[in-house]
């Protein structure tokens, strides 16, 4: 599951055990990204809390479908498998579109968002999340002024930044701890958007 040692929900005590409970899967499943942190299980619930926060929260304006997207794509960029195939299979569920969400896919394979079936807008922040992932210290106020001439207010810029910012963070634990999908339920995610503090995984 991974190149470090990892504490199984049946071996679990204390707080591990707690927040194992938490965000739980069916069959008390816990995704190997969140086992990776079981032996120091703070940096599971900060890891958790952001993910909660960032993708999946009410005070979200950016569709969830599309916060997936840009995970999707960003994790494309980085060549972490795990996260494509996890959060591919989370925005299909939402999309409730196959044909689409494979369409989407095929240009995020291809590296041409600009042949996925979205809009003009959404585009452009793909755009951007390729710049903030690969160069980010190219990134310039002009972007923003782009995104925002293409109809995204402040705080939608701010939530295109933090799913992308997040989804870097996400794809290096992977690909740094060897964290495999094996025994994960993929597209799973804590959806109950009304209560931050639910982490269940449904």
């Amino acid at each position: 599951m991974a190149w470090i040692r990892t504490v199984p929900f049946e071996e679990a005590t204390g707080k591990l055990k707690t927040l194992y409970e938490r965000v739980t899967g069916p069959g008390n499943n816990v995704d190997n990204i969140m086992m990776v942190h079981s032996l120091r299980p703070h940096s599971m619930e900060g890891h958790m809390a952001l993910y909660k926060n960032v993708l999946h929260h009410t005070g979200n304006k950016v569709p969830k479908w599309f916060l997936e997207v840009l995970g999707v794509w960003v994790s494309s960029l980085n060549d972490c498998a795990y996260c494509v195939e996890h959060h591919f299979a989370g925005l299909q569920r939402l999309l409730g579109d196959a044909e689409r969400g494979r369409a989407i896919r095929a240009a995020i394979e291809a590296r041409t968002p600009e042949a996925a079936p979205l809009e003009a807008a959404q585009v452009l922040a793909m755009g951007y999340a390729r710049m903030l992932t690969e160069e980010p210290a190219s990134v310039t106020a002009a972007d923003i002024g782009a995104l925002r001439d293409a109809g995204f207010d402040d705080g939608e810029i701010l939530e295109i930044n933090q799913v992308t910012a997040y989804f870097a963070y996400a794809n290096r634990t992977v690909l740094g701890l060897g964290c495999s999908a094996k025994g994960d339920v993929l597209g799973l995610s804590p959806n109950n958007s009304d209560d931050p503090g639910d982490w269940g995984h449904k």
